[in-house]
């Protein structure tokens, strides 16, 4: 059985112990059905895991043992921030854990002219801290220890005034150039800007070229905005990354 793998955001030590977040337990306890004596591995998002030992619990709360440090890395050589429109419920989610899982550095959620979520005040810190989690429940699975950073929702015309750095690529099915006709950047950093459900208007496709962005195609099928985000990152690491 693979050994469960825990996102602990604290400081963690050799030889000291936790308790397990009120998720993290109730996860091992109900779902995992684990038993005291049950190896573990914990990571708190700043490089590397511990092995652990589940020690004490009860109904909803676990006490972990902390082991060896392992200093133990899955992160991509590229360096790529995802810029995503904002797509509703589920495929949003799915965007973030899959984006994750290749190796995406930071996740950049956009306000497009074609979104159809709209989120302010109560319902936005807490759809952020869910996408954030998501991430972190992505990393727990993966195996990767860092976990990237999902920001709060931006309008794409002020995130395309902020000055950025590296290859910049804007997903657009009337573009001439492919990821294979690109050269991989010498510092490997990445910016993917991909619309929301309904794609980039032409103005706004047009704003992003004007700010640096190079329109790429994936092929001559229309994708889905989930589709197109794994399908583009998975392009990234095979040819230029850890995938292959």
């Amino acid at each position: 059985m693979r050994i469960p793998r825990i996102y602990l955001p604290i400081p963690l030590a050799s030889g000291g112990s936790v308790a397990l977040s009120d998720n993290a337990a109730n996860h091992i306890i109900r779902v995992l059905r684990l038993k005291p004596g049950a190896p573990l591995i914990l990571f708190n998002g700043l490089g590397g895991e511990y092995e652990a030992v589940l020690r004490g619990m009860d109904r909803s709360r676990a006490e972990v043992s902390v082991g060896n440090y392992l200093a133990h890395e899955t992160e991509s050589p590229l360096h790529v921030t995802l810029a995503q429109g904002v797509s509703r419920g589920e495929r949003m989610d799915y965007t973030i854990q899959k984006a994750v899982e290749l190796g995406v550095t930071k996740i950049v959620p956009l306000i497009s002219e074609r979104c159809e979520v709209r989120l302010e005040g109560e319902r936005l810190t807490k759809r952020v801290q869910h996408w954030q989690a998501v991430a972190a429940s992505a990393c727990e699975q993966c195996g990767r220890n860092r976990v990237p950073l999902v920001l709060p929702p931006a309008p794409l015309s002020s995130w395309l005034a902020e000055p950025a750095h590296g290859l910049r690529l804007v997903l657009d099915p009337l573009a001439a150039a492919t990821l294979t006709s690109l050269s991989r950047p010498d510092d490997r950093l990445i910016t993917l800007l991909i619309g929301p459900e309904g794609g980039l208007s032409d103005a706004e496709v047009k704003s992003a070229q004007q700010s640096g962005f190079e329109g790429i195609r994936l092929g001559p099928r229309i994708l889905r905005t989930e589709t197109a985000a794994v399908t583009a990152l998975s392009a990234l690491q095979l040819l230029w990354g850890d995938l292959g």
